[in-house]
């Protein structure tokens, strides 16, 4: 049987990113959660953060890095905070698929560093297209 798929879903806390985690959870013997992400909603990512343990969770919200930090502190879990930090995960070489489901341009980054990362993406955010369909296909 294939190992263990380790997924990065960036937005996590929204519709898509939930239903990932439905999915992970069903098939837990073929996906994990490796990297979740989250632009402000802090309380539920905390929620995923402990059902899911993930290796690391980042927030894009600089400012709801330390309620997020204190909130996991005790847990196996890297935290993190902004979009750069958020970029820089999905180059990760633990990696296998990313899951982009970050609203509007703010999926941009994250996206391109993925592809340059060689990861697969499941790309659920129309607006990286819409804004850079050229530059994300030329990749």
């Amino acid at each position: 049987m294939k190992e263990v798929r380790n997924i990065a879903i960036l937005g996590s806390t929204g519709s898509i990113g939930t239903q990932t985690l439905d999915i992970i959870s069903e098939y837990n013997k073929r996906f994990r959660a490796y990297l979740l992400t989250a632009n402000r909603s802090v309380d539920l990512l905390i929620n995923q953060a402990k059902k899911y343990l993930p290796r690391k969770v980042i927030i894009a919200d600089e400012s709801l890095y330390e309620t997020l930090r204190s909130e996991l502190e005790g847990y196996p879990i890297e935290v993190a905070a902004g979009s750069k930090a958020i970029a820089e995960a999905v180059a990760d070489t633990e990696i296998d698929i990313v899951v982009t489901a970050m609203v509007g341009y703010s999926g941009l980054e994250p996206t391109i560093s993925a592809i340059k990362a060689g990861k697969t993406i499941a790309l659920a955010n129309k607006e990286t297209l819409v804004v850079a369909g050229e530059l994300i296909t030329s990749l």
